[in-house]
């Protein structure tokens, strides 16, 4: 059975940030190795490029979120890394996503869906599949919240337990090297889940408060209205979803763009969200962004919503199995590499987590989650 690290952190941000890169030092290498690679071939950025927009980050999260920009200085002494390459994995969303959007606004396209992508950039992942579930949808009426990662399958993860005095203790995924967990709960029964979207508006340039850091915010929060906060105040630079949710039985999906928020409730006790915009109209977009080849995004919404309609009442067996689903294999719930792509164009689950936001619990398996046991974990 593979099973994912999990690192204890607790003290201050930079002694949590001293221990990670301390204990993940070789997979927060094997994360720069990766990313660099990614930036060089994909998005065209040279390494010296990619520091010098990280530093632009640094300074932003310095000063609206020194916390964060402690924790980062923590991160690169302890793995014995430059701070500006741990930036660089921290505003990797911006700087990847902002490219991605660049070169399809930029190319000779159509908006959707997009035929020649394939031939003139390669595959992208579209991929991330999140759901949650109000006590009156689940069978032992409490608040599971879910979601497939669907990501680059050698990028290294780890699993995060913080203690930090006045703040929640939280339980969660991150990729090594990176600070904020981007799928995680606390102690107070809040849960997080997230989609990567993308915008016309979409530009790392803005340089507001980065992706990775309102999901480390989220996490921290003890209020729901708290967590809405996070999200809905300041500028953004890129688009994101933000699947929020607290025990006992309050959800709220926030589709994000550098134009706005729109905010989406659940209806029938659940809520699921892929990797397109539900309503562009209503968060002042004019055009949908799809950077992949072979774009799934739809599809998956469709099944999954089929199969959270269909079933009456979701155990959390039940929501393991919808995470396991292979209809339309392999860029199906559960995603699998496409080999008729070379490897380093291939994308997978790399991550599947439902959490139980009564119990403060979190099952996560890595990998495509039908090869791969679930491992039990709890605060």
């Amino acid at each position: 059975m593979t099973t994912l690290p999990v690192l204890e952190l607790e003290g201050t941000p930079y002694e949590q940030g001293l221990a990670h890169g301390r204990l993940a030092r070789e997979r927060i290498a094997q994360n720069l190795e990766i990313y660099f690679y990614r930036f060089e071939r994909e998005t065209k950025l040279p390494k010296a490029e990619v520091l010098h927009r990280a530093g632009l980050y640094l300074d932003v999260i310095e000063k609206l979120t020194p916390p964060y920009a402690e924790a980062m200085r923590g991160v690169a002494e302890g793995s014995g890394r430059e701070l500006l390459e741990i930036a660089a994995l921290n505003a990797r969303y911006e700087l990847i996503y902002s490219e991605e959007t660049r070169k399809v606004l930029t190319a000779d396209l159509p908006p959707w869906p997009l035929s020649r992508v394939g031939e003139e950039r390669g595959e992208r992942s579209d991929g991330c599949t999140s759901f949650a579930l109000l006590p009156t949808k689940t069978v032992h009426g409490h608040l599971l919240l879910a979601e497939n990662w669907d990501w680059i399958p050698d990028v290294q993860g780890l699993v995060l337990k913080i203690r930090e005095p006045g703040v929640p203790e939280i339980l969660c995924f991150t990729e090594a090297g990176i600070v904020g967990g981007k799928i995680g709960l606390n102690s107070s029964g809040l849960g997080l889940a997230i989609n990567g979207l993308n915008s016309e508006h979409d530009d790392w340039a803005r340089l507001a408060k980065p992706f990775h850091v309102r999901c480390w915010e989220i996490l921290r929060c003890a209020d729901f209205e708290q967590a809405i906060g996070v999200v809905t105040e300041g500028q953004r630079s890129v688009s994101a979803n933000f699947l929020i949710a607290q025990a006992p039985d309050r959800a709220i999906n926030l589709e994000t763009a550098p134009t706005g928020v729109h905010e989406i409730p659940p209806k029938d006790g659940w809520l699921a969200h892929t990797n397109h915009f539900l309503d562009l109209h209503a968060i002042g977009l004019t055009r949908r962004i799809q950077t992949s080849k072979r774009p799934s995004t739809e599809q998956r919404l469709a099944r999954v919503q089929h199969l959270l309609r269909t079933s009456s009442q979701i155990s959390h067996e039940r929501a393991l199995e919808i995470l396991r689903d292979h209809d339309d294999f392999p860029y199906s719930l559960c995603r699998h590499p496409d080999e008729a792509f070379p490897p380093e164009e291939r994308y997978a689950s790399v991550v599947s987590v439902v959490m139980d936001l009564h119990e403060e619990a979190l099952s996560i398996a890595p990998g495509p989650p039908c090869q791969h046991e679930y491992q039990a974990l709890h605060l």
